[in-house]
């Protein structure tokens, strides 16, 4: 890492302001020689104009130098703001790699801030998560990762491995010794104790997806239920084609909201029915298959009308904790929500009309309950964990089980010391202890240029 790497960190395109930024040890001097500055105080920020590398100038800018080791990397750091065009985005970077610097590789920023000790692995992969929030839950999730809490979290769960790892040791080093029986009782407790740690942890990978990638909703019901007309009234605009036409949605349709601190992936499905065409039932079948997989739908019933028919593979997996019911068309004449409501009893239900937006804002605040109640419980906010971190957990719990079971089988120490080791080096992996060049190629390849 002696080579001084360049990129830009804000998107591309046009803006007020674009940031590029410089990490390694030529950036003193190159801010000394493209500022003509004999010397630059680091930590502050300075107005300059920009010389290329043949006299001329580029831009006005506002530049930082940061001094390692207090900088984002850990090295000597160059941040340059200029003005948002990238036609003098793409002017400057070609100066930076003539006169030495290389091209940041993905996430190659942060990279060298996890080499350099700035955070550990848990923090590094928490930037990503933090860029890519698209909700007040993920982003609270990402930043609770970002300040270290998984880290500490693995790290007090390590601190006690390492203890009763010495107590165990203590079984090969002195043989001839007899030890109390308290002591096995003793390590037998503390194991079960990290045991129940880790499996806390273990069980709030669940809630990730749910997080950061968002909940899944599916909007379904019978053709003309008012289904394309409810996702416009959720998303505040015309994005489905409404028609009084049964059958206009053949397709689905997917969009994200917000709706409280949650993301959600909302889908609009073909109406479920006896289909009347062959592509008419490949929409339904669809529809179908997006039902059973989503983990919240919204029951667009038209209470002007009859109680559909709805098919039974569409409505088998409906259930009060997945399900609510939209009981549409509340404003006509004739309208009886209360046959609906005695047909699926138990159900949450609201009544909405699509036509003037009464009972939308009830609605979404019946999905935001629905939401805490049934898929992303309180617990949720504390540490959330990825599936790279359950297989690491995983492997620290096997690990700890195993030696308690051999130490109270009265089995050779050194069996039982094996295990213990074997659950350190698992929790070092979360951490980024243990040195494995592949599984930081994998991490930080995921991560936009420029971080």
């Amino acid at each position: 890492m002696s080579d001084t790497i360049a990129a830009l960190s804000t998107p591309t395109g046009e803006s007020a302001v674009a940031l590029v930024r410089l990490s390694g040890g030529e950036c003193p001097r190159l801010a000394r020689k493209i500022f003509g500055r004999n010397e630059i105080p680091p930590r502050a920020a300075h107005f300059g104009r920009y010389r290329n590398i043949a006299g001329n100038i580029l831009d006005e800018a506002v530049f930082t130098l940061f001094a390692a080791p207090n900088s984002y990397t850990g090295e000597d750091m160059l941040e340059i703001s200029t003005h948002g065009n990238p036609f003098i985005v793409q002017n400057i970077l070609e100066d930076l790699f003539a006169r030495g610097c290389r091209a940041a590789e993905p996430g190659e920023f942060t990279r060298r801030a996890f080499m350099n000790d700035k955070m550990d692995l848990s923090q590094a992969e928490a930037v990503s998560l933090l860029i890519s929030a698209r909700s007040g839950r993920s982003l609270k999730a990402a930043q609770k990762q970002l300040s270290g809490e998984l880290g500490a979290r693995i790290n007090g769960i390590s601190e006690e491995l390492v203890s009763i790892s010495a107590l165990t040791e203590a079984y090969i080093d002195f043989p001839d010794e007899d030890l109390p029986p308290e002591d096995k009782e003793n390590i037998a407790n503390t194991a079960k104790k990290l045991v129940g740690e880790i499996q806390r942890l273990i069980d709030t990978s669940k809630y990730s997806p749910l997080v950061h990638q968002g909940i899944n909703m599916v909007i379904a019901g019978a053709p003309n239920a008012g289904k394309s007309s409810l996702l416009n009234r959720l998303l505040g605009q015309n994005r489905a084609i409404v028609s009084p036409v049964a059958g206009t949605t053949r397709d689905f349709i997917k969009e994200k909201i917000i709706l409280g601190p949650h993301a959600v992936n909302i889908t609009d499905t073909a109406g479920i029915h006896k289909a009347g065409s062959n592509i008419e039932a490949l929409g339904i079948e669809k529809a179908v298959e997006r039902i059973e997989a989503c983990d919240i739908c919204l029951l667009a019933l038209d209470t002007s009308d009859a109680l559909p028919d709805l098919p039974e593979d569409a409505v088998k997996n409906l259930a009060p904790q997945n399900t609510i019911l939209v009981l549409n068309k509340c404003d006509l004449p004739g309208s009886d929500a209360a046959k609906f409501r005695e047909k699926f009893k138990g159900f949450a239900a609201v009544e909405i009309s699509c036509a003037d937006g009464a009972g939308i804002p009830e609605l979404r605040e019946e999905i935001v309950r629905l939401i805490e109640t049934h898929h992303i419980q309180a617990s949720a906010d504390d540490i959330l964990v990825s599936t790279r971190h359950v297989q690491a957990l995983e492997r620290a719990k096997a690990g700890i089980q195993c030696a308690a079971e051999k130490i109270a089988d009265n089995l050779p120490s050194e069996l039982a010391a094996s295990d213990l080791r074997d659950a350190l080096d698992a929790l070092g992996d979360i951490v980024g202890k243990t040195d494995n060049e592949a599984v930081l190629d994998k991490i930080f390849s995921t991560f936009c240029i420029g971080k």
